[in-house]
């Protein structure tokens, strides 16, 4: 499990983004870069991480899923996943 504070990190960067999504867009539409620099760091998309939704694992993470690989192969043995089954050959 990851530390709560990462946790929290994450969300509060998610409520950032979604904040200044529409603002970043009109200032990369008309060419203001200063003004696009001024914004908060974490208003960048491309700073967001994915996170596991079980454990909060940021490595190893399957977007179908949601999850990292260590859950995915849990809930899979379960049966918890349709289709999805541990592979033998």
């Amino acid at each position: 499990m990851a530390r709560k504070c990462l946790l929290a990190r994450e969300e509060k960067r998610k409520k950032t983004v979604a904040k200044y999504a529409k603002l970043r867009k009109e200032l990369k539409e008309k060419g203001e870069w200063e003004a696009l620099q001024a914004l908060p760091k974490n208003a960048n998309p491309i700073r967001l991480h994915n996170r596991c939704t079980m454990t909060g694992r940021p490595r190893s993470y399957y977007r179908k899923f949601g999850v990292s690989r260590l859950v995915l192969r849990e809930m899979a043995l379960r049966g918890e996943i349709p289709g999805v089954k541990k592979a033998s050959w």
